[in-house]
């Protein structure tokens, strides 16, 4: 089945200003200010409803290539404001800092974890080794109300790897100028922590050859799963 099948602009470009969307902390304008100096002159509603139509489905493509992301699960909890009003967003992550899962709910409490926990059983189906959590009761309430065995630390510094990784949801959203629903917040957040870890290697822990390997082999991960090679543009 044709993805890109009525719209009228080319899947390299479509795909382009998805992947620089959440990629880098920019807004639809932004983007469709970059595609202008290429002479791609398009609308930054086309692009926010590109951003609509596709985001969901490659990153469901992206976190099935990749497989699992680590047996080592990292959770961490933080409130973020949804129309004026305080909502918490769960998030777990693998040893890696790979993005495994997020949640937002209207509560950050024992049922809320439950359903967080849920959740991320329901899409991994490899059993961490452990999970790793700030001190929060409701974890704990959580795991042994769903009959979990795996073992649960606590301790401090621990989920240090999980608590950083709200960094880039926050420049996000600053962006955006805040959520408006619980489901736009859900929405975006599920697929944009795929993509930009997708993107977003450690640098600075890796020599020069190894990072263009892994973003080489990033970039044709993408071209995969979006059935839109990169775009190139000679001026």
């Amino acid at each position: 089945m044709n993805t890109y099948k009525r719209f009228r602009y080319p899947q390299q470009i479509i795909s382009h200003a998805i992947w620089l969307y959440h990629r880098f902390t920019l807004s639809f304008r932004d983007i469709e200010e970059i595609l202008a100096c290429r002479c791609i002159v398009v609308s930054y509603e086309s692009i926010r409803q590109w951003c609509l139509k596709f985001t969901s489905t490659f990153a469901k493509s992206l976190k099935k290539k990749l497989g699992s992301l680590g047996d080592e699960w990292f959770l961490d909890e933080v409130f973020i404001k949804i129309n004026g009003k305080f909502r918490c967003l769960w998030r777990a992550v693998g040893q890696e800092g790979n993005e495994l899962d997020v949640l937002v709910t209207n509560r950050r409490d024992k049922m809320a974890a439950i359903k967080f926990f849920k959740k991320l059983f329901k899409n991994h189906w490899q059993q961490p080794r452990k999970i790793v959590t700030d001190k929060l009761a409701s974890y704990k309430a959580a795991l042994r109300d769903i009959g979990s065995n795996t073992p649960h630390i606590t301790e401090q510094y621990k989920n240090n790897i999980a608590e950083v990784s709200h960094q880039k949801t926050r420049q996000q959203q600053r962006q955006m100028r805040q959520f408006k629903s619980i489901a736009q917040a859900q929405r975006f957040l599920a697929g944009h922590g795929v993509i930009n870890d997708h993107f977003r290697q450690q640098r600075h822990l890796l020599k020069a050859r190894h990072y263009r390997e892994i973003r080489e082999r990033a970039f044709e991960q993408w071209t995969q799963i979006t059935c839109a090679p990169n775009l190139v543009i000679n001026n």
